[in-house]
């Protein structure tokens, strides 16, 4: 097998009370034959949900309150610089991505700065229909433009980041509530980071109530819509730090 694009790799779970799914997904994966080392940041969890992380094995970040999936991000990616990993992946708390899956995505990194794990890319049974659809379909559309390859699932959390990403990233990530994919995307492509997808399998939620239901799914993707306009006109990042390189 090829030599792996990173020499420390870290996984980062944004948690908000996931507490019957969070140990489960940790559990899965620290059994991965890679051994990837586990953060999950808080995200102000009212339950259990840091207490039963801890005891899966996970390293934790409590948060005060609740941010958001970008502003539980951000401190992630602050967690990976600081610690000197090289490469960092985020993966859901509530078991949708498939642990399986990291190594497949993290590769990615051999030929970009940012490796997305689609799920409409010819693996897999997950579906979206209707407004939804069209909405990801024109998201991808422009953004594919922008990246100047084939982006199918733009909208998906299930990335991996090498150090220019993550130097980015730490310049320029958005820590408004679920506004994290479409805005970090356009700016860190904008910004000269190369951005390509794998196709990976989406589980269905082991446990727990999503934070979406279908009204939300459209609203969030509405707002995605004018997120990516207002990313459009956004400035790039500086010159980034290279750490380690």
């Amino acid at each position: 097998m090829p030599k792996a694009p990173y020499s420390r790799a870290l996984v980062i779970m944004p948690a908000w009370n996931e507490a019957q799914t969070v140990g489960n997904t940790v559990r899965e994966t620290l059994a991965m034959e890679q051994q990837y080392d586990v953060l999950v940041v808080d995200d102000g969890s009212t339950d259990g949900t840091a207490a039963e992380a801890e005891a899966a094995g996970a390293t934790v970040l409590r948060l005060p309150f609740n941010l958001g999936v970008g502003g539980a991000m951000r401190a992630g990616f602050k967690y990976a610089a600081r610690t000197g990993y090289d490469a960092v992946v985020q993966v859901d708390a509530d078991g949708q991505h498939d642990p399986r899956d990291i190594e497949r995505v993290l590769r990615g990194l051999e030929n970009a700065d940012i490796s997305i794990g689609a799920r409409f890319a010819e693996r897999g049974e997950y579906r979206v229909s209707g407004p939804r659809k069209w909405a990801m379909q024109f998201l991808a559309g422009v953004i594919s433009a922008l990246a100047r390859t084939r982006l199918t699932d733009v909208t998906s959390g299930f990335r991996a980041a090498n150090t220019r990403a993550i130097a980015q990233y730490l310049d320029h990530y958005p820590a408004e509530y679920l506004g994290d994919t479409i805005d970090s995307l356009v700016v860190a492509i904008k910004s000269g980071c190369r951005v390509v997808q794998v196709p990976v399998e989406m589980r269905v939620r082991q446990g727990g109530t999503p934070s979406h239901n279908p009204t939300k799914a459209a609203i969030y993707l509405g707002r995605s819509v004018f997120a990516l306009l207002f990313a459009l006109t956004r400035r790039k990042s500086g010159p980034v730090h290279l750490m380690g390189a």
